[in-house]
């Protein structure tokens, strides 16, 4: 007989105890407490922290405003791209990113957000005239 507990119970290797596993959105014991102890005292930490970022402590108030103006992620972006349906569309699409980014219309990372979408579509182009070329071919192989 082996020592495994598990293999006591009835359980056998690679098989859970829980089959329906935990539920979701279920919280861990020690999150709750912490939580819990958060929301006693958060509008005093709060006054606290607001307070210290008023008399000169620059850790509290970038705390602060990070909290109050988080850093934008993404913003939606209107330019005016070429049609992408032919290798120059998407040179010409290219040069317009290029062209926005150096006009500060677009930052550098919307920029480079911008040209790996084109470049995206410029590889799925390829990938279409490939396999349009490997069908002719096979055709052409296949009459002889």
């Amino acid at each position: 007989m082996t020592n495994n507990p598990n293999l006591k119970r009835g359980w056998k290797p690679g098989q859970s105890g829980n089959p329906a596993g935990r539920p979701k959105g279920s919280r861990n014991r020690t999150t709750l407490v912490a939580l819990a102890a958060m929301e006693q005292g958060a509008e005093e930490i709060a006054r606290m922290l607001v307070e210290a970022a008023l008399g000169g402590d620059i850790s509290a108030a970038r705390f602060v405003l990070d909290r109050l103006c988080p850093p934008m992620r993404d913003r939606p972006i209107s330019i005016d791209l070429p049609d992408t349906r032919s290798a120059e569309g998407i040179s010409k699409a290219q040069q317009a990113v290029l062209e926005a980014v150096a006009g500060g219309e677009l930052t550098p990372g919307e920029g480079a957000a911008l040209a790996g979408l084109v470049e995206g579509r410029r590889k799925a182009l390829e990938t279409e005239e490939l396999e349009r070329r490997i069908a002719t071919l096979e055709e052409k192989s296949w009459a002889c």
